[in-house]
């Protein structure tokens, strides 16, 4: 049965400051022909040139925290947005302070931009701050230095789909057929019962992609993200820094492996690791993670991942 393409795509990997071979914090999230970009650190734009990825198309921005490895891209995309012509609107969901922080900016360089930008606040956990037809997204309150959020983006549960031929078969009139997809029964003109189970065939469940930014280690969201088909959770230190990621409202690759356990998640995503780490360290890395979660992949630059 098709799905709606649903695919994360990491731009950046490294935690705190970039390296020569890493960019920091950055994803492209693709859910049908809809681009959302999660966090928009140095460099952000030139991975999306690099990947091919249509940055014009971009019409919703997620930033987590106000820590220059999550949003220092941000003022520079904009900017080149302008210079290429954009005349649709841009949405940006952040803590409150960015549209003061990106103003600033304009205001000194005597800049109004092609496009109208929207800002939405986020300011509670658990907040729906975006919905169309086939998604919605919610904060999700991480344990960090300052207020930083997560997000889960959720598929909408689709409609049953009626089998195939089923309404030439019983002559189904078309004011009838909304009515079977949510979930009815259909009567034949000459009295028979038809069941919606005998009529349809059960949709795709629906997926989610829970996205953990800069946090120590807390179960507070476990419930929040339960059963998730993809998580990305920081992991910035293994698990020998235990003591400093605590320290530094960061997690380790078990913490993060851990919580995936207790979310019964699907599939753990981990990155954001710490600069001290270089390519020929990732393995065991990875293999600290996957000692408690065995389904655990890196955040490798350029590399997608389906979602479910």
């Amino acid at each position: 049965m098709y799905k709606t393409p649903f695919q994360v795509t990491i731009l950046g990997s490294s935690g705190a400051m970039p390296t020569s071979k890493r960019h920091t914090s950055a994803q492209l999230l693709k859910h049908g022909n809809k681009l959302f970009l999660l966090d928009c650190s140095e460099g952000t734009q030139i991975q999306l040139r690099r990947m091919k990825i249509p940055l014009m198309k971009i019409n919703h921005i997620f930033i987590s925290h106000f820590h220059g490895d999550h949003y220092l891209g941000l003022p520079g995309l904009l900017f080149t947005m302008h210079l290429l012509g954009r005349t649709n609107e841009l949405n940006i969901y952040s803590p409150p302070g960015l549209k003061k922080i990106i103003k600033t900016h304009f205001d000194i360089c005597n800049l109004e931009t092609s496009y109208k930008i929207i800002f939405h606040e986020i300011d509670k956990d658990r907040q729906t701050i975006y919905e169309d037809t086939t998604l919605l997204v919610d904060s999700i309150s991480m344990l960090h230095s300052i207020p930083t959020y997560g997000f889960l983006f959720r598929e909408k549960p689709l409609k049953r789909n009626i089998k195939k031929g089923h309404i030439d078969k019983y002559n189904i009139p078309v004011n009838q057929i909304l009515k079977i997809k949510a979930g009815g029964s259909y009567t034949t003109p000459n009295g028979k019962v038809l069941s919606n189970e005998e009529l349809t065939i059960a949709p795709p469940p629906p997926r989610t992609y829970a996205f953990c930014s800069d946090t120590g280690y807390t179960e507070s969201f476990t419930g929040q993200i339960e059963g998730a088909d993809t998580l990305y959770h920081e992991a910035t230190f293994m698990k020998e820094f235990s003591e400093l990621a605590s320290k530094k409202f960061h997690s380790t690759t078990t913490e993060a492996a851990t919580l995936a356990l207790k979310a019964k998640v699907k599939k753990l995503i981990i990155g954001h690791y710490s600069a001290r780490y270089d390519d020929s360290e990732l393995k065991s890395y990875l293999d600290e993670a996957k000692a408690v979660f065995t389904d655990t992949y890196i955040a490798e630059e350029g590399k997608r991942f389906d979602i479910g």
